[in-house]
């Protein structure tokens, strides 16, 4: 089984995988021009990992968590996928990502989203 976690932002979309519920990686991010490039990149990684689940990021608490949860389920919309698909609270995993110390926040390379991603994933699966 293959669990692929996205960090879904308007810019950036942070990419990690899972296999077996006990290795995670995170993945190159995926630069945003417009969702339906973005959907495209996302849906390539599922045909090429053949992903079982997603493990998408939602944002609690915050002025705009209405209109970012709105957003993402809309994004996940323009994905073609039959298996499972898991909402998770995705606030403080940036910040938890920093705390690896290893980005540079400066860079907007989608390091730190793709960590974040991990972080979901290592959550989701209580990997150590």
């Amino acid at each position: 089984m293959k669990t692929l976690a996205l960090d879904v932002g308007l810019k950036r979309i942070g990419v990690a995988l899972c296999v077996d519920g006990k290795i995670a990686i995170p993945l190159d991010a995926i630069m945003r021009k417009n969702r339906n490039q973005a959907a495209k990149e996302v849906q390539n990684l599922i045909q090429l990992h053949e992903i079982s689940s997603l493990i998408i990021g939602i944002p609690k608490g915050g002025s705009s968590e209405e209109e970012m949860s709105r957003r993402i389920k809309h994004f996940v919309t323009l994905l073609e996928f039959n298996g499972e698909i898991h909402f998770v609270d995705e606030s403080m995993t940036s910040r938890e990502a920093l705390e690896f110390g290893v980005i540079n926040t400066r860079k907007k390379d989608g390091k730190l989203d793709s960590l974040a991603a991990f972080i979901m994933l290592k959550e989701f699966h209580g990997i150590v």
